[in-house]
């Protein structure tokens, strides 16, 4: 770990090392989580061509404040099963919830009900996606499956509730609504999650228009051939070009509405006729088409986030909230935006295996951190939250609490090694593999019949992971040290 400034270093240690309002009292958290948010689409994790063009600040500001981890991983990248990771602390396996189409099992041991017997009061606004009622909780309003970026509902303590306007200000508005109503005297456990930036992508109407007169940068990796790895990437139905579709590419108009206007929408704009140009397009012109189009509203949905993220840090500071709250931002996991001429996630590529990961905690956590070498991940989550609550953690969870590594101290058996599995064969063309990394070599297997292959990088020398070095004698030793850690770790998280 690092810290960027030797005067937050100094603010830290004269004016933040004893917590404020007593060290009895509980710290509040505030759970900030979107939907398929790249770590190359916020600002705090280093200029590119996207943040040039798109920057963070308020994102950046948790960071600036707080800490940023560069090496968050998850455990499954796909939005139900990271979501069930998070509440329960256990991998896919152990909590039953694989792949998305499968129902959460309520009744299991969850972060919420831990915390509420420890006194907080506990809410989730935002999505959910894990089809069963949500438990544990004090107060809870969520989206149905997916839900939908214009005029939403959200299913509020057993009763669907309608709403006029943009989801992500709606989800923020009754997060709001719910910090006024709360009873002050406790503290609590608040969940905030947003749809946004998951496709369709469908901006606020007050970003229409943005973005339209610039081009994107495109990845040097958009043209991928895939001709360095073994057989699955290449058999993906995740193409900018050929899968994305013009009906996922909701198009800016140059025309504002009213807000009269808005309510006349079902759900979604639909794109002008020009969008169906693309078929006129082959090759490269088409994928760079379409990429322009995809990475644009991208960027108009994170944007929203962002300033509604600012809205939450001012509500902070106007009720005198901020210096006893926590506050933590991720995702459910990474996502390619247009890295290796995809769209989505699943792969344990680095574009989607890693997630953001900012935290803010005054008096605790000293402004400016970095953590660059440290693996963590959202298994983790759960744990944090109940040592912070100073709560028990159950013996059965399978992360660990950052706790230490908030306040710049890495215990001396911290993992070196994280593992990861993706249970939906066939979503989007990917396949089911599971792999071990250690932060700088990555090993992949791909077991089912039909592939029966395994790939294997160096990341500092591949850092975009184009040739699979499976095999490459130069790494027998590192292979066969990354194949020992996987069976190592299969076996400890009693994966079947």
């Amino acid at each position: 770990m690092k810290i960027v400034s030797w005067k937050s270093v100094f603010l830290f240690v004269v004016l933040g090392a004893i917590p404020v309002n007593g060290a009895e009292k509980q710290p509040n958290i505030l759970f900030l989580f979107t939907d398929d948010h790249a770590t190359q689409a916020i600002s705090a994790y280093g200029e590119n061509g996207l943040t040039k063009l798109a920057p963070t600040p308020n994102i950046d500001r948790i960071a600036e404040e707080g800490i940023l981890f560069r090496k968050c991983y998850v455990t499954n990248s796909i939005c139900g099963p990271s979501r069930a990771v998070i509440l329960t602390g256990k991998y896919s396996h152990i909590n039953g919830f694989r792949k998305n189409g499968d129902t959460f099992d309520g009744s299991q041991v969850t972060v919420p009900k831990l915390l509420r017997k420890a006194g907080y009061q506990t809410a989730i606004v935002g999505k959910w996606h894990l089809k069963s009622t949500p438990t544990g909780f004090d107060h809870y309003e969520v989206l149905k499956g997916q839900g939908r970026y214009y005029n939403p509902g959200l299913y509020t303590n057993g009763k669907m509730v309608s709403h006029e306007g943009y989801t992500t200000d709606i989800i923020t508005d009754q997060t709001i609504k719910w910090l006024e109503s709360r009873d002050k005297e406790k503290p609590f456990y608040l969940m905030s999650q947003h749809k946004a930036p998951h496709g369709r992508w469908e901006p606020a109407i007050r970003h229409l228009d943005w973005l339209d007169d610039v081009r994107v940068p495109e990845p040097e990796s958009l043209f991928d051939d895939y001709s360095g790895r073994s057989g699955p990437a290449a058999n993906h139905e995740m193409g900018i070009a050929d899968h994305i579709g013009e009906k996922r590419l909701m198009l800016s108009y140059s025309s504002k509405f009213t807000p009269e206007q808005f309510k006349l929408f079902d759900g979604h704009f639909r794109p002008r006729n020009e969008a169906f140009l693309a078929a006129n397009l082959t090759g490269k012109d088409r994928t760079r088409w379409h990429y322009q189009r995809y990475i644009k509203n991208y960027l108009r949905c994170v944007r929203g986030v962002d300033e509604n993220i600012g809205r939450l840090l001012q509500y902070l500071d106007d009720n005198n909230l901020a210096e006893n709250t926590v506050v933590m931002y991720s995702s459910d996991q990474g996502f390619y935006l247009g890295e290796h001429g995809w769209f989505d996630k699943r792969w344990m590529y680095e574009e989607s295996f890693r997630t953001p990961l900012v935290a803010r905690w005054p008096g605790r956590v000293a402004p400016g951190s970095v953590n660059d070498t440290d693996l963590v991940s959202n298994i983790d989550f759960p744990e944090t939250f109940l040592e912070i609550a100073g709560a028990p953690v159950p013996d059965d969870m399978q992360g660990r609490s950052l706790m230490p590594l908030l306040q710049g101290e890495t215990p001396g058996d911290w993992r070196k090694s994280h593992y990861y599995h993706y249970y939906e064969s066939g979503g989007h063309g990917v396949a089911l593999h599971y792999g071990v990394t250690d932060g700088r070599y990555k090993l992949i297997r791909f077991p089912e019949p039909k592939y029966n292959t395994s790939e294997f990088y160096d990341l500092v020398t591949d850092p975009n992971e184009m040739e699979s070095r499976y095999g490459d004698p130069v790494l027998a030793e590192e292979q066969a040290r990354m194949e020992m850690e996987l069976d190592r770790l299969r076996e400890k998280f009693q994966v079947d």
